[in-house]
């Protein structure tokens, strides 16, 4: 069985490649338009709702008035104005982002896997371990998990150190749980998924640890648009494809690395084949002397 290192590096190299190709970014696209029709349509009706709420209740707080009236006397008076903004888009990141999650399992990881699939494991039987009812389950209760533990780990986030491992580290579990599920229910039986996941579980997870961590770049962008209001609308589709192509990536390596596993799997020694390569025909059975390829020329009959 191949190491799950090399494994891994083998399989994050193939994924970068496959990212060039051009039904990857068109499939990218995809849900970037309904993404981003999201978005400006929410933008469009609650922005401005939105941001006079957030205002309000921040003017209501008497620290914060005495601390806008410091910031104005220093010449910081519009300070303020982005405050509000960056509370409104750090609120709503987390909820686009498992959005994009859910549409990027739903619409671009069967796509992938099969891509992956089509091109380099045309020969890989398919076992039908899962099916689309257990995946869209397991992929809301992995949401559900990762939105309590996001919850009951916000005051974590306020430790500096913590806060650039925890959110990443649930994003990074998040994204193991669906993409591994959805990479190997077609193609691995549920056994196979289940040995799969216990004995690879350290790659899958690191695999998962590093798309949180890029998942968490296109959080720049969003800073942006809220210090440059002006190209917010531009910005918010840039943030929101980042965010898909990140995932598209890691729907890629988790292909790669899940279909390499089982094939492994399947070819290591002691594994038993199909039962078709272990359990006789009838015919050998009945007749093993009319077998072309066989050795044993038979019970030779006297003349």
């Amino acid at each position: 069985m191949l190491s799950g290192m090399q494994l891994l590096f083998a399989s994050f190299c193939r994924a970068l490649l496959y990212c060039l190709y051009p039904r990857v970014i068109a499939l990218s696209i995809l849900p970037l338009v309904l993404l981003a029709g999201t978005a400006l349509g929410l933008g469009y009706f609650f922005w401005e709702p939105v941001l006079d709420m957030v205002r309000s209740g921040l003017d209501s707080y008497g620290v914060l008035s005495t601390l806008w009236a410091w910031l104005q006397s220093l010449g910081f008076g519009n300070l303020k104005t982005v405050v509000a903004p960056l509370i409104v888009i750090f609120a709503v990141t987390p909820l686009l982002v498992l959005i994009c999650l859910l549409v990027v399992a739903a619409m671009m990881t069967p796509a992938m896997t099969a891509l992956v699939a089509k091109r380099r494991y045309a020969d890989l039987k398919r076992e039908q371990g899962g099916s689309v009812i257990v995946s869209i389950w397991w992929s809301l209760s992995s949401v559900v998990l990762a939105v309590v533990a996001m919850v009951v780990s916000v005051p974590l986030w306020l430790i500096p150190p913590l806060v650039l491992v925890v959110p990443p580290l649930i994003w990074g579990w998040l994204t193991y749980r669906v993409m591994a599920y959805d990479a190997l229910s077609t193609h691995a039986s549920k056994t196979e998924r289940r040995q799969i996941f216990r004995e690879h579980r350290a790659c899958l997870l690191f695999i998962g640890l590093v798309s949180g961590y890029l998942g968490a770049a296109p959080s720049l962008v969003w800073a942006s648009g809220a210090m440059f209001a002006a190209a917010f609308v531009i910005l918010v589709p840039v943030a929101i494809w980042m965010y898909t192509l990140v995932f598209a990536f890691s729907s890629l390596w988790f292909a790669h690395y899940c279909l390499a596993a089982l094939q492994a799997l399947r070819e290591a020694p002691g594994v038993p084949q199909a039962a078709s390569a272990i359990v006789p025909s009838a015919i050998e059975v009945a007749a093993p002397q009319a077998l072309p390829f066989s050795n044993d020329p038979g019970p030779q009959q006297s003349p």
